[in-house]
């Protein structure tokens, strides 16, 4: 009986769980705009009430309250109109309109009002003035609020006449309200581009500090200060305290490897030196043999031992680069083959890098009749591909020829001595430059070795 210790998710969980992970999915991945978001967004969501609020309950208000007084001033005309009807007392309420209410009224002759305008979208202005004079007046009439801007034009059709009014629109409309969504909105705009201006200076700093771990990565030079907030520079200051360390560390054993390199080399130096005085003979051709060997396996392990962490990365020519390399290759007598595609400019470890192919190279002319050599520079990679015909490697054995030390003689040609350091050499070289190496079939039929790394 197996027990599951994962969580049990509620119903509710369970159902809300895949929304949750599409609306992770949609937001921006970057920092700079995370941050944004976080800051607009609440400022967004805020002036997105405050304007609900502000247009539903004070615009709303306001714009109802003058037309509703707008139109007690239109009843009460028709009102004077209806009970004292004369042709003099309409030229007095014209003139009684005009100076004490602001109103252009006119008593039109009786007929059929004008069609009905097309209805504007979002119009506050027109729903709420046709309903006040629907329940104020309670007769036929007919509203413009969009021919002119500035003037509202009301025809009402009364028993004897058509009483035409004019008013300016600010009569029955709170139009001081866009001024408001003016100000909040070019305010929201100003305090946006000083918050983006402001994150883009804390934001900086957290660049430098990535791309000075991504060049010492590499292996290359860099110039970095800790700048930014409190905790932007300590952790830019532990950065530095931290490649002190390593390259500390890289000093130390470098200057041990060298004492023991020089005092092992002078042991070997004094067998070969008492070899050579003695008498020549098959068991001294031997044991000169066994002491190349051990010259040449002791070169190898403070070789890997060593690395190459002291050199600095500069720019090469890969054109050049690869002919060093066919040039080289060409000696041992295996037909080699060098091609390039791209920039052939690239920034890396010169010696180090070579010593990364040159093993590669090694490695295929030693298993192989014919080695290909491709190399591949894009906008943000090189690739290296080393092809031969030779047996190939299993893939499930690829990844152990990694290991130091380790031959897959059941595989390869068992003829052929080696430290079993040449590929761990070139993977801990590749690496040092942010890469990787990896080993995959060849089109030719044995292996191909694949060195990547960034540039």
């Amino acid at each position: 009986m197996r027990l599951s210790l994962a969580p049990r998710l509620s119903p509710l969980r369970a159902w809300l769980l895949p929304f949750w992970r599409r609306a992770v999915a949609l937001m921006p991945k970057g920092l700079f705009a995370r941050t944004l978001l976080i800051v607009v967004a609440p400022m967004v969501i805020l002036q997105g009430v405050l304007t609900y609020v502000f247009m539903e309950r004070h615009w709303q208000l306001v714009t109802r309250r003058l037309s509703t007084a707008l139109t007690q001033d239109i009843a009460a005309v028709i009102e004077l109109h209806e009970t004292y009807p004369s042709r003099t007392n309409d030229l007095i309420l014209e003139r009684i309109a005009r100076q004490q209410l602001n109103l252009e009224i006119e008593f039109l002759p009786k007929g059929e009002l004008p069609p009905p305008l097309p209805v504007p979208l979002f119009s506050i202005l027109e729903a709420t003035l046709s309903k006040e004079i629907s329940r104020q007046i309670g007769k036929p009439f007919w509203l413009d609020t969009i021919g002119r801007s500035t003037f509202i034009e009301v025809r009402v059709r009364l028993d004897d006449a058509i009483l035409r009014v004019v008013a300016l629109r600010g009569a029955a409309y709170a139009s001081n309200s866009h001024i408001f969504l003016l100000w909040m909105a070019g305010t929201s705009l100003v305090l946006i581009a000083v918050e983006i201006a402001f994150l883009r200076t804390q934001i900086k700093p957290i660049l430098m500090l990535a791309n000075a771990a991504e060049a010492f990565g590499k292996g290359r030079d860099l110039e970095f200060h800790p700048l930014g907030a409190r905790e932007v520079h300590k952790a830019g200051v532990a950065f530095l305290e931290m490649k002190r360390r390593i390259e500390r560390a890289f000093e130390q054993r470098t200057a041990m490897l060298n004492g023991v390199s020089h005092d092992l080399r002078t042991i070997l130096m004094r067998f070969k030196l008492s070899l050579t005085l003695l008498p020549q003979s098959d068991d001294t051709h031997d044991l000169q043999k066994d002491v190349a060997e051990m010259q040449r396996m002791l070169a190898s392990y403070l070789a890997f031992a060593r690395g190459d962490g002291g050199e600095s990365a500069t720019e090469i020519d890969l054109e050049e680069f690869l002919e060093d390399l066919r040039l080289d290759a060409g000696r041992s007598g295996v037909e080699t083959t060098a091609v390039l595609k791209g920039d052939p400019l690239v920034t890396v470890r010169p010696d180090a890098f070579k010593r990364c192919v040159a093993n590669l190279i090694g490695n295929a002319q030693t298993y192989g009749k014919h080695v290909f050599v491709e190399a591949v520079r894009d906008e943000r990679f090189l690739t290296i591909h080393v092809d031969d015909d030779g047996p190939g490697i299993p893939p499930d054995k690829r990844e152990e020829v990694f290991k130091p030390f380790v031959r897959l003689d059941t595989a390869r040609n068992q003829d052929e001595g080696g430290t079993g350091l040449g590929l761990a050499i070139a993977r801990d070289i590749a690496r040092a430059h942010g890469g990787d190496i990896v080993l995959s079939g060849s089109k030719a039929g044995g292996l191909r070795a694949t060195v990547r790394v960034p540039v």
